[in-house]
């Protein structure tokens, strides 16, 4: 399989695609679209998309990641929330890749909430998107949690978002993000990305994130109980764990026997727990 067989949309294409649909991008849907060959290329060569993977993509656009994917994976599911965009997709593909053509699902919807149910029949195996910055974390989240095929991802997002989402345990930018993400993956930074690449150009450095699907921790706690003692450690991050958790548990006291039966310090700040430690906490909270 390669990218030969595929005409790619070249800047000039895309505005002229884009004045077609009467399209202006909007700050709303965080519309930036991929207007370089060179940069969906790597994309597509750093996802490490095999010919056995069913690829789901979020926020197709106009479909310049999209072109660059489908010559590499079985099939693409496309889940995109302008009508607009979403009905011409099967058009631009079928023009610049015709015998491609039949990989391609899209799905009309809103990635936040779209179901396994919405996407034919498909069970995607790799995430790959250009994601709209304002909903990154939360839409990679929900994917994970309702997509247990999904395998491995590659997301390309805010140059800080994609800190936050690879940061370790004692980073200053450790956070929610960081440690829900590695309730589902390995995470990691995956290179950067110039401004230069997206019409219209953000005004902001984007970055590449790679996810490896992993086990959660063994706990006999649920997810939502260990991420509702991540939000509270992390809604007054300046403050002990034995203080953050106050609410969570009923008291400061209550909150202090639950993280000393978890083996955790109560002095210490939910920025220095990794998440195995998050999981260990919920469990111990008083019913």
């Amino acid at each position: 399989m390669g990218s030969s067989i595929v005409n790619l949309l070249g800047p000039a294409e895309i505005r002229v695609l884009a004045d077609k649909l009467d399209l202006r991008p909007t700050k709303r849907l965080g519309q930036n679209f991929v207007i370089d060959g060179g940069t969906v290329r790597r994309i597509a060569r750093v996802a490490e998309v095999s010919p056995d993977d069913v690829v789901i993509e979020v926020g197709p656009g106009l479909g310049s990641l999209t072109l660059a994917l489908l010559p590499e994976a079985s099939r693409l599911v496309a889940v995109e929330i302008d009508p607009v965009l979403a009905g011409q997709l099967p058009l631009t593909v079928a023009e610049r890749a015709p015998g491609l053509a039949g990989r391609l699902t899209v799905v009309l919807a809103d990635a936040m909430r779209v179901l396994p149910a919405q996407l034919g029949g498909a069970e995607p195996t790799a995430l790959v998107a250009n994601l709209p910055y304002n909903v990154a974390v939360p839409v990679v989240l929900h994917l994970l949690e309702v997509l247990p095929s999904l395998r491995k991802g590659l997301v390309m997002v805010q140059s800080e978002v994609a800190d936050r989402m690879a940061a370790g345990p004692g980073s200053k930018v450790y956070g929610v993000p960081s440690v829900k993400a590695a309730w589902y993956a390995d995470v990691r930074r995956a290179g950067p990305v110039g401004r230069t690449v997206f019409w219209p150009v953000p005004n902001v450095d984007s970055g590449l994130v790679a996810l490896t699907r992993r086990d959660p921790p063994p706990t006999t706690a649920s997810r939502e109980e260990v991420f509702a003692v991540v939000d509270a450690a992390f809604a007054q991050r300046r403050k002990t764990l034995r203080a953050a958790l106050a609410s969570w548990a009923g008291t400061p006291a209550a909150a202090e026997t639950a993280l000393r039966a978890a083996g955790v310090d109560p002095s210490l700040r939910g920025e220095q727990l990794r998440v195995e430690e998050f999981a260990r906490i919920a469990e111990n909270r008083r019913r």
